[in-house]
């Protein structure tokens, strides 16, 4: 998934998720739904909608919808041959820790199309609870369910001493893959205590340790914003030794920035 698509994803999960009275939060879910083989390998592509997304002239705001192209495994009873068989009825499924994602319906040009039900799981909802994390509905769940956000990682990250975690935050650092091996990567690298949006933006930027290991060997020590800068201006160490070869042995980061948002060094 690429970053436009993954941020457009989270802000979609975000929007479709509504404050319901407590005994409607976790009602099903249901919608519309495709599933197609993808361009790339063993991989399919899905479409889910819920709500108005095909009024064109109504209001739209409840207008849910997510599409990605996942590997076939990610769907129970489904495989890439089951798409080439022409008026079959099949029933996929993604069966996650928050709930269950069915896609049920006919095959007709290699595309399955049907029916979308979303049943929450209510006892993952209780222990998230019992994790500190609470204000859960239906869609909130179903973004979990696509996004394998299970209590088991979420521990993890807990453990790993990331802070300013809560329920939204938590699906864009499963989309960005942070995990607590990079939190500790960068905790030993003299970043700890990060938290979660500027763990987020490290991926989201591709700050990784073997770059910064690099950026320390040439003598500098950034902080974590300026590193966030330096990926975002192509600040790199090849960079930082071709101004050096021309003379320049004494920059600062922020001349280093300057010189990349000015074009200078052509």
């Amino acid at each position: 998934m690429s970053v436009r698509a993954a941020i457009l994803t989270i802000l979609l999960c975000l929007a479709g998720s509504r404050l319901f009275p407590a005994d409607d939060q976790l009602q099903p879910l249901r919608g519309n739904c495709t599933i197609a083989p993808s361009t790339m390998h063993d991989r399919v592509r899905y479409e889910f909608t819920h709500g108005g997304c095909d009024n064109d002239y109504g209001n739209r705001n409840d207008c849910h919808e997510s599409n990605s192209d996942v590997p076939i495994s990610e769907f129970a009873g489904l495989a890439l041959a089951d798409l080439e068989r022409e008026g079959a009825h099949l029933e996929a499924r993604i069966v996650a820790e928050a709930g269950t994602i069915t896609c049920s319906g006919t095959v007709h040009d290699l595309t399955l199309t049907g029916d979308l039900t979303f049943v929450p799981d209510p006892a993952f909802v209780e222990r998230m609870s019992q994790l500190g994390f609470s204000g859960f509905d239906s869609s909130k769940l179903e973004a979990y369910a696509l996004f394998h956000i299970e209590t088991s990682w979420v521990k993890s990250l807990q453990a790993a001493g990331i802070s300013g975690m809560t329920v939204d935050k938590l699906i864009s650092l499963r989309i960005f893959k942070v995990t607590p091996e990079f939190v500790h990567d960068m905790a030993s690298l003299g970043y700890p205590d990060l938290g979660a949006d500027k763990l987020t933006a490290f991926r989201i930027h591709g700050v990784n340790a073997d770059e910064v290991k690099q950026i320390r060997a040439l003598g500098y020590n950034p902080s974590a914003d300026e590193l966030i800068q330096m990926r975002i201006f192509h600040v790199t160490p090849d960079f930082i030794e071709r101004m050096r070869n021309r003379g320049f042995n004494n920059l600062t980061i922020a001349k280093l920035v300057q010189i990349r948002i000015f074009n200078l060094a052509n």
